[in-house]
């Protein structure tokens, strides 16, 4: 894995009108299983609507060219179509392993439709129906053929959600619970046998007064302020020396073909020679968000966040400022650090007082402010466009940046965190 790359943006055709929020699904084990695309129109606060065939059916069309994995890696894809997407051939170019097509249950359900969906799902097709807040006759037609049920739980109380659960749970649905955006709210949902959930619940911190970082996570804080404070580098070898799981995993990532090492290296001291200063920086940022076990299937949702936050932040600095490379890379930290106070269960203010960083970039972090909280701020918009896409065009005009390079840059940014964890 190569840390630092320059940017080789995807010469497909850009879709110059829209934007896209990747929304991560998890398991009840907080593990990633899936993303839904949802793709938006600049300065609109509601999706693509399902009135709107030709702009959906475009998107479609685009990602089908640029590949699907670019945008989801590993995971699962969802999107959003209505029937007169269904009953066109334009779905079977997206790979029926890689995606789940959510339709939404106000859609007219006509036997046309059902004969449609029943076609897809024998050809390995699999459907998600949306907005469900009861099991009524009107859906009853598609149930043989859908597999999970998406709730939106926001809106229903608590009985009324244990009750859908019992119903659909008989009927062997899965159960998807959307919209949980708080650690209460998904600990509701999880008690009743939610299978699945989405939302930003797991990017809000938990805090917990008296909570200690773990050893390894103090010990990446402290090489951090190390490099940051240009330490020699037999103080940073002997620190990462202390850490057992820090030195292989640093000796595998240096020895990784895409690192361009002509023969094996087996000491720290050659490693942090190859590596340089900047990669470290980079590598030891990504390796606070890494868990006790690398290599889970998907991946932990937060560094994946953190990591398209960082990557997507770097490449609008480097467009934006191109003759001042060192901002490009202030923006990539602030936006991998940006989620610490989810990762450690502690205020923002409490995590940055143990590690040696700029003011700006502590002001970006706490406060949302100056060039870099403005850049923050924009991975935000994009990530909960349902709740700040307004704010998107005026925050893109102060910034100098055209809506149409976005598009390019998300791709780009999702691509390179999806490329993270195998080599981790």
């Amino acid at each position: 894995m190569i840390l630092d790359t320059a940017p080789h943006i995807s010469s497909v055709g850009q879709v110059k009108e829209f934007f896209l929020a990747r929304q991560p699904i998890l398991d009840q084990n907080q593990n990633l299983i899936a993303y839904e695309l949802l793709f938006r129109r600049a300065g609109v606060r509601a999706p693509v609507s399902a009135e709107d065939t030709r702009g959906a059916a475009s998107i479609i069309a685009h990602t089908s060219e640029l590949g699907i994995e670019n945008v989801t890696g590993s995971a699962l894809g969802f999107f959003n179509v209505n029937s007169t997407l269904l009953m066109g051939d334009l779905v079977n170019f997206l790979p029926a392993e890689k995606v789940v097509f959510e339709f939404p249950q106000t859609d007219k359900i006509t036997p046309e439709l059902v004969r449609r969906v029943a076609e897809l799902a024998k050809a390995g097709y699999r459907f998600a129906l949306d907005d469900v807040i009861t099991l009524s006759e009107y859906i009853k037609p598609l149930l043989p053929f859908v597999e999970i049920i998406k709730i939106d739980t926001s809106v229903m109380t608590y009985a009324d959600l244990a009750m859908l659960v019992r119903q659909f749970k008989q009927a062997r649905k899965v159960l998807l619970a959307d919209k949980v955006e708080t650690l209460e709210q998904f600990q509701n949902c999880h008690e009743l046998g939610f299978d699945y959930y989405q939302g930003y619940y797991f990017a809000k911190p938990a805090l917990l007064s008296g909570k200690k970082l773990a050893t390894s996570q103090l010990a990446i804080m402290e090489l951090m302020t190390l490099v940051a404070r240009d330490a020699d580098t037999i103080e940073i070898e002997q620190r990462i020396k202390k850490e057992v799981s820090l030195c292989l995993s640093l000796l595998r990532l240096v020895n990784t073909p895409a690192m361009g090492v002509t023969k094996s290296i087996h000491s720290l001291s050659e490693a942090l020679m190859v590596l340089g200063r900047r990669q470290l920086q980079r590598w030891l940022q990504i390796q606070i968000y890494v868990g006790p076990d690398p290599q889970i299937q998907f991946g932990s949702p937060l560094l994946l966040l953190a990591a398209t936050r960082g990557k997507l932040l770097e490449l609008v600095a480097q467009k934006l400022q191109p003759a001042n490379r060192s901002m490009a890379d202030i923006a990539f930290t602030v936006g991998i650090l940006s989620l610490l106070d989810a990762l450690f269960g502690q205020h923002m203010e409490r995590i940055l007082r143990q590690i040696v960083l700029s003011e700006e970039i502590t002001e970006a972090l706490l406060y949302r402010t100056g060039f870099y909280g403005d850049l923050l701020k924009l991975a935000e918009y994009l990530e909960k466009p349902g709740e700040a896409g307004r704010l998107l065009v005026p925050l893109l005009a102060r910034l100098g940046l055209p809506i149409e390079e976005l598009y390019p840059f998300q791709l780009e940014a999702f691509e390179w965190s999806n490329s993270l964890l195998p080599t981790l």
